[in-house]
């Protein structure tokens, strides 16, 4: 279960004309200048290039709300993205379902990542979901229904705060799958509070507030999955958070650094902001769109 946020990955895809040194042209937080796509070095750019046999120049521009490595699934927002977008450049359009299951081959086959596939199902759908994973491969998304009151009270308990620590994400994925079977009872306890935060969340007689207590009891389980999740940094900001009003919390993505969650009560979020005021709190609203085209307008054939 999950929800997208409206912190954006903003692809620029155009065919570059002939009249340069170079064939293909990506900027992002460097910018490379390359005659043909084997040389790119960011590797969702290459990988989604080679996986649809491009035999054009292009110019790829990329800014971001979120930086790169800090478990926000920015990686699987900008290889859906570009996907998305790619696919508009040759004025085709591809459904959710197909956005998902190519990016998921770039990311884990092509690239190589020891990365899941809820990132990429997020960003190709947005909204507040479950996300069901059947042995079979199939990906069921499932829209989380909500009075518009409840769902306001929702988005308002929720803080993200920057802890200012990267960490690569399939380092840490890599070594939970090493203890996977270390680990069954707690991955088994993880899926059963998907269930009861589903009921909390849905039933209008529930308190809400006891959302945050199974982010907590989560929390813990999380990390006894890896101890490359946490250090000592991220616990002294979740036990500052709590010791100050927040209900539970957790390390957004696979762990080891980027950003938190808390659930906070309105009443409580200043006293948890100025105990967190070394950290950056980055206030945010959901968004229920996933990828879109903004702009969508062909260029002349050259």
């Amino acid at each position: 279960m999950g929800v997208t946020i409206d912190k954006y990955s903003y692809i620029t895809v155009r065919k570059l004309p002939p009249y340069f040194d170079h064939k293909h042209r990506v900027a992002y937080s460097r910018t490379e200048n390359v005659d043909n796509y084997d040389e790119i070095q960011h590797p969702s750019v290459r990988e989604t290039l080679k996986y649809m046999k491009v035999d054009y120049g292009v110019s790829i521009h990329h800014d971001g709300d979120i930086p790169a490595l800090s478990g926000m699934g920015s990686s699987s927002a900008f290889t859906v993205g570009l996907l998305n977008t790619m696919y508009a450049l040759e004025g085709k359009m591809i459904s959710k379902e197909e956005l998902v299951k190519e990016s998921i081959i770039i990311e884990q086959e092509r690239i190589g990542e020891s990365v899941g596939s809820q990132d990429q199902t997020f960003a190709a759908y947005g909204g507040l979901n479950v996300i069901e994973f059947s042995k079979n491969g199939r990906i069921t998304v499932k829209a989380i229904i909500l009075k518009q009151e409840r769902l306001q009270y929702f988005e308002s308990c929720l803080m993200l705060f920057y802890t200012g620590m990267s960490r690569i994400a399939s380092k840490i994925a890599s070594d939970k799958i090493k203890n996977i079977p270390n680990n069954k009872d707690n991955l088994s306890k993880i899926k059963d509070l998907v269930d009861d935060a589903f009921s909390i969340i849905t039933s209008p007689d529930k308190d809400m507030n006891v959302f945050g207590e199974l982010l907590n009891e989560t929390w813990y389980l999380k990390k006894g999955l890896s101890n490359m999740v946490a250090n000592q940094e991220i616990d002294h900001i979740y036990e500052v958070a709590i010791n100050n009003g927040a209900a539970g919390g957790k390390l957004c993505g696979a762990g080891g650094g980027g950003f938190m969650l808390f659930f906070v009560e309105p009443k409580n979020q200043l006293r948890v902001r100025d105990a967190l005021k070394n950290y950056l709190y980055v206030p945010f609203k959901f968004d229920f769109e996933g990828t879109k085209i903004i702009v969508y307008k062909p260029d002349h054939e050259l």
